[in-house]
């Protein structure tokens, strides 16, 4: 009976979408640190945040613009499933997550910012 109304389906799913960001298999609250820093670069994902608005594609456009001047092998995700970007703690868009930490919340950033917060990173 528990099966028609999907007990336990949920759990499963929880754990599908707790891999590292780098697809390693690994979860992120255990060994994403140490799986991200195998990475040439020391960054194994970037996520921008946001509802969908025009600010936060903007920022995503700018992102993904940011990395590619710099020359990084990393895509840029786009997160507009409000779940998932309330599970980051973020209460104003958009925002941008490195290796599963928010380094930026509430600013459209332009190209060179993101490039410059990278940098400030030790990116």
């Amino acid at each position: 009976m528990m099966s028609l109304f999907n007990f336990g389906k949920k759990k499963e799913e929880e754990k599908k979408e707790s891999a590292c960001c780098c697809n390693c298999d690994s979860p992120t609250s255990e060994q994403a640190n140490a799986c991200c820093s195998e990475t040439k670069e020391g960054i194994c994902c970037i996520k921008v945040l946001g509802a969908g608005c025009k600010s936060c594609h903007e920022l995503y456009e700018n992102a993904k613009e940011a990395v590619k001047a710099m020359g990084l092998a990393v895509e840029v995700e786009y997160i507009t499933d409000m779940q998932k970007v309330m599970e980051y703690g973020v209460m104003s868009m958009p925002a941008i997550v490195v290796n599963e930490q928010v380094v930026s919340m509430g600013k459209v950033l332009k190209t060179a910012d993101v490039e410059n917060l990278l940098h400030k990173l030790g990116y």
